[in-house]
């Protein structure tokens, strides 16, 4: 007998993977893979000292326009935004256009609250290079040997390294140096200028940067690769962890051939048991398991349900209780027996009951009542699913009238739960279109929505094995946690830097390995 709970589990979840791609989860996961914050693309012109310095009318260009007669005489200015933090590198530029008369122009990163009449580095939370000096100031007025000053014609540049929490700064294309980053919160690209005609053009990325930057994003991930390959691995355990996913979703004849092709090969590892399932446990049912897959990927859904009625009865056998009720309650509206007549009706618990008035008929059809509405809240999201994609299937054929009455039925059973109401609009809606494919739920016409079903009929018949102890290892393979896991690791180090730095791309990494 199937464990109720691990059931409701398994239901519970691929019922919510559905609604997943109704609200285009997957879209959504996508964009927050890429650069989620915006960058900066100009100069903040209301927060700035104007009283010593001229921002153009471009927004990108600063000139110095007073006499520089106290140390706080200072013209600086941030850029519109905070420097995005959800990348590898962030990065900007500034053409010196003019030294001035002193050349005491700066380039750094401060925070929001920085006092703009302060070079960047002289207070604290703030970091800058200075061009008069060549030094580096972070957070107080004394600064430290860093790198070659500059001054008119050179190109310097400022950058965060997320990925080692350290600033870095650039002049004419080379790196002059880094330094750790003890910063979490939001920062702001800034330019200062300090003495007389000191005239700077900044660059956001509107224009090529002098400095090359892909090469230095592609040099430091391949940092972070030479430390992932010197880790070590068990010897083989690709085989393992490739051959428990095929063994995981049914894929015999897959797995056949795999097997035979690693034959000459080293034995592959045995995976340990995890949350109470092991490899063995995968062999469970593969081949009704496959054979199933096959009909659902193929859109054979009528028969995939009968195959699941005959092999697993149990998954599936609120369909029958919900039928046995309706037939009960069509009864009671058709046949009122008068005083002294006698009806037998059978129960959804195979008990006989005699009713002899239209009192107790009317008892009778308030019962039953109440027990559909018992019954609708344990009804199996596998058999919803199921009966979903059918009515998909027609839709996808082109059968709208069989369709709509096979929707009529098959929905009109579980209208009264709640967790499957969205469920039933977004394939009803496909009604509403002449080409559907193209609409907002022409998702559900794609080979990935047949996979979902496939997965949790597979996941099902996984939890009938009396030899498994716990629903998670019915889930998902190994392959698919480890992966999990190594998502969760790179979001819980991101974590640490302060949400800072770019996220686990799945997608860039496996269209990498395609290019290579």
């Amino acid at each position: 007998m199937v464990n109720n709970h691990r059931q409701d589990r398994i239901d519970s979840y691929f019922l919510e993977l559905w609604k997943q791609n109704s609200r285009n989860i997957t879209d959504s996961m996508a964009a927050m893979e890429e650069d989620g914050d915006e960058s900066p693309t100009e100069l903040n012109t209301i927060n700035t000292y104007g009283g010593f310095l001229n921002v153009f009318p471009d927004k990108l260009s600063v000139q110095y326009t007073s006499v520089n007669l106290h140390g706080h005489d200072v013209g600086v200015v941030q850029g519109n935004r905070p420097a995005p933090a959800k990348r590898l590198v962030y990065y900007f530029e500034i053409y010196v256009k003019n030294a001035g008369a002193k050349g005491q122009i700066a380039i750094g990163f401060t925070t929001e609250g920085f006092k703009m009449r302060r070079q960047p580095g002289w207070e604290a939370n703030s970091y800058g290079y200075h061009g008069d000096d060549g030094f580096l100031y972070r957070g107080h007025g004394k600064g430290e040997s860093f790198g070659p000053t500059y001054t008119a014609g050179d190109t310097v540049g400022g950058g965060i390294n997320y990925a080692s929490q350290e600033f870095f700064f650039t002049k004419n294309g080379t790196v002059v140096g880094t330094v750790y980053k003890d910063v979490k919160g939001p920062l702001f690209p800034t330019i200062a200028v300090h003495s007389q005609n000191e005239e700077v053009r900044v660059n956001f990325g509107k224009e090529p940067f002098v400095f090359d930057l892909k090469v230095f994003e592609a040099q430091e991930r391949a940092k972070q690769q030479m430390m992932i390959e010197k880790m070590s691995l068990p010897q083989n355990v690709s085989h393992g962890i490739v051959r428990s996913y095929l063994l995981h979703y049914g894929y015999e004849d897959t797995l056949k051939l795999f097997d035979m092709a690693g034959k000459s090969s080293l034995p592959p590892i045995s995976l340990p048991k995890e949350n109470g399932f092991n490899e063995q446990d995968n062999m469970y049912a593969l081949n009704r398991r496959k054979t199933l897959r096959q009909l659902i990927r193929s859109g054979e859904i009528d028969e995939a349900i009968g195959k699941l009625g005959d092999w697993y009865p149990q998954i599936i056998q609120v369909d029958s209780r919900i039928l046995n009720i309706y037939y009960m309650l069509g009864l009671c509206f058709i046949s009122i027996p008068g005083l002294g007549d006698t009806l037998w009706l059978a129960s959804a618990f195979n008990n006989s009951i005699m009713i002899k008035t239209s009192l107790q008929v009317l008892k009778l059809r308030i019962a039953l009542t109440a027990e559909m509405t018992y019954v609708l809240r344990d009804t199996s999201a596998t058999c919803f699913l199921l009966h979903c994609q059918k009515f998909i299937e027609l839709i996808r054929a082109g059968k709208l009238e069989e369709a709509v009455a096979y929707g009529r039925i098959e929905f009109e059973k579980v209208s009264g739960v709640e967790e499957f109401r969205q469920v039933i609009e977004d394939c009803a809606a496909l009604l509403a279109y002449e080409q559907p494919q193209q609409s907002s739920v022409g998702y559900l016409l794609s080979e990935s929505q047949r996979e979902i079903v496939a997965d949790t009929v597979n996941a099902m018949i996984l939890s009938t094995n009396p030899n498994v102890e716990d629903s998670q290892g019915c889930l998902h393979s190994y392959l698919e946690r480890l992966l999990r896991q190594l998502t969760a690791c790179y979001l819980e180090r991101r974590s640490l830097n302060g949400d800072q730095g770019e996220a686990f791309q799945l997608r860039r990494v496996l269209n990498c390995a395609k290019k290579d």
